[in-house]
């Protein structure tokens, strides 16, 4: 009996863990149906896929029920082939590595087709790939073919689609979730159509008729776009992997000019999940630990636009003030909450004086926005706005900016902690996604030695500043310097409060409970690209800090600026900037961390 699930299909009694999904695809056609056979990885499972070639404009198909080995599968094939020989007999068409979705322009249905891929990292064991080449068939054979197919607008179509590079930034699993966060797939083990509905599953819309149709995703493969890097690197003599990961919403997406700021639904433009994951290197095996943090930037979530003009470098910035209660900002920011809890801390990069206003203007009414909405929440879950002006700053030293942003950094990551697990080293390699065992359920926001009259701050006030020297810039709120003073407090007392606990049973190096991240990070400057990746690397890297700190591989967590490994991460959130910076600009970024004096 075969027991379907989304990670793929089971054979009751046969607990092996390559069962879980299919693998690699081999596709067949004869003049009335395309047949495509799955099998997993130790070619022990063998399913076939039937797709309907008479139709011209429905999508018909059919999955076997019935569950073959190879020489069965070969079988079935034979015979198959027996039965088509007055039509033409069965002929293959192609090795593939699964099904990207469906389409329909005006004529026929197309599939298109993963047919190369290349690994490209492994979290736990689990296999990631790019896509290298894929391809794009038409269903109905060609009797049945109209004048659409061949007609003009069809091959229009065709060419704008085809004018998606998949092999450029999609990345994929069999059976991880990628499309998910470490902590998401381990404390929340959602299979099926489910995963699909991710805001971060590029294809969804395409894999949507097939879903449908078969009830599971066995022969899909959910296309995550956006950035993946993994490499080994190494501290005090001692090997870790850095995994770092970005995903690209498919909601409100498109190129900057066209998308700017927020959409009805809330939803905002450029919105990106960054997800930083670090685990020991253990030759030969899996290791026990695994650490991983999640920061996310996104467009001003108010009304604005940009219009383009290649004689104005600098557009102006239009407002559109249509949405007085401010309903689809607070949208925005009830979606982040659902998605990681509170709190919620916002970085706005932007400025706050310019001779002609132009990001300005949004500054203002952003701090209004985030004042508006937290007149309706309860202190603990209110926002937390940091204004800090990047460009007035960034023509002093990178070094010195930097580590005003690694203030800030420990700052949030104080308020929402990191994910930390312990797992069982007993999994396998490749094993479907059901979630590490967890060994120690110690669940709970990773804090430090804060005072209660910074609690008290932190949770009465929206929205604050901070400046190069600790000193107030300028409060859209309420007068006074008290506020900077706070925050550089908290942030001294979160680093000595981190020393304290390293060897505490409370702590996390000693003890390694599991640890959950409650909150996110969100920055944002104008295109939510240049300054934004600096600021991201700064939290980055202090996050790598505390990360290596939990895994025992340094004593104190922190990294200096000077560090090798501080230059290596940099490597990284610089490669990052640029791809997201050609998605969303179609150029590369701008600004390097090395380069701050340039911030615009």
């Amino acid at each position: 009996m075969v027991v379907e699930d989304g990670a793929g299909a089971r054979i009751a009694g046969k607990p092996d863990a390559s069962s879980f999904y299919l693998h690699k695809f081999r596709l067949y056609e004869t003049r009335s149906k395309f047949y495509m056979i799955g099998r997993d990885k130790k070619r022990t499972l063998w399913r076939v896929l039937k797709i309907d070639r008479s139709e011209l404009s429905e999508l018909n198909i059919r999955e076997d029920a019935t569950t073959y080995s190879e020489s069965e599968c070969n079988e079935l094939l034979n015979r198959i082939d027996e039965g088509n020989r007055s039509t033409g007999g069965l002929k293959f068409v192609t090795n593939c590595y699964g099904i990207v979705g469906f389409v329909k322009f005006l004529g026929p249905y197309y599939m298109l087709l993963i047919t190369r891929r290349r690994q490209i990292g492994a979290i736990y064991g689990h296999t990631i790939y790019a896509v290298t080449k894929s391809e794009m068939i038409a269903l109905p054979n060609s009797t049945i073919s109209s004048n659409l197919t061949y007609s003009k607008n069809e091959n229009r179509y065709k060419k704008l689609l085809c004018t998606v590079d998949l092999t450029k930034d999609f990345f994929f699993s069999y059976s991880y979730h990628v499309m998910r966060s470490l902590q998401k797939n381990i404390s929340d083990s959602q299979t099926g159509q489910a995963l699909y509905e991710s805001m971060f599953v590029w294809n969804e819309f395409l894999t949507h008729g097939i879903r449908n149709q078969l009830k599971n995703t066995l022969w899909t493969v959910a296309l995550v776009y956006g950035f993946f890097k993994q490499a080994k690197l190494s501290v005090s003599g001692k090997i870790f992997r850095l995994t770092l990961i970005a995903r690209r919403s498919r909601h409100y997406a498109g190129t900057r000019y066209l998308k700017r700021g927020v959409n009805e639904k809330g939803r905002v433009a450029n919105d990106v999940e960054t997800e930083q994951i670090v685990f020991e290197d253990i030759h030969g095996g899996i290791p026990t630990h695994i650490c991983s943090v999640v920061q996310n930037r996104g467009s001003i979530p108010l009304f604005w636009s940009q219009e383009t003009s290649r004689l104005n470098l600098k557009p102006d910035i239009v407002l559109h003030r249509k949405d007085t209660d401010y309903e689809a900002t607070r949208l925005h920011f009830e979606n982040l909450v659902k998605r990681y809890g509170n709190p919620i801390i916002i970085l706005n990069l932007i400025k706050s004086e310019e001779k002609k206003p132009r990001e300005s203007i949004l500054r203002s009414e952003f701090a209004n926005a985030i004042e508006f909405i937290n007149r309706d929440l309860p202190n603990e879950n209110r926002l937390k706005f940091l204004h800090w002006d990047l460009h007035k700053h960034s023509r002093s030293k990178a070094k010195g900016v930097l580590t005003l942003l690694g203030k800030v950094a420990t700052y949030a990551l104080n308020l929402t902690g990191f994910f930390h697990c312990e797992v069982t080293p007993a999994l396998g390699f490749d094993v479907a996604l059901g979630g590490p065992v967890i060994l120690k359920d110690h669940a709970g926001l990773w804090s430090f030695n804060f005072n209660n009259n910074v609690n008290n701050y932190i949770n009465n006030t929206d929205v604050y500043t901070i400046n190069r020297d600790g000193s107030q810039e300028d409060n859209m709120m309420e007068e006074g310097s008290q506020e900077d003073k706070m925050v550089r407090d908290a942030s001294q007392e979160a680093e000595q409060g981190t020393a304290e606990n390293k060897d505490s049973n409370c702590g996390i190096c000693l003890t390694k409970p599991i640890k959950f991240q409650k909150g996110v990070l969100r920055t944002n400057c104008i295109d939510c690209l240049d300054r934004t990746n600096v600021a991201q690397y700064a939290y980055g890297l202090a996050a790598l800090g505390h990360q290596l700190h939990a895994l025992s591989l340094i004593r104190v967590p922190k990294i200096d600026l000077d560090a090798p490994l501080a230059d290596d991460l940099m490597s990284f959130y610089e490669t990052m900037g640029d791809i997201l910076a050609h998605q969303y600009g179609g150029s590369a970024a701008h600004n390097k961390v090395y380069l701050l004096d340039n911030c615009y």
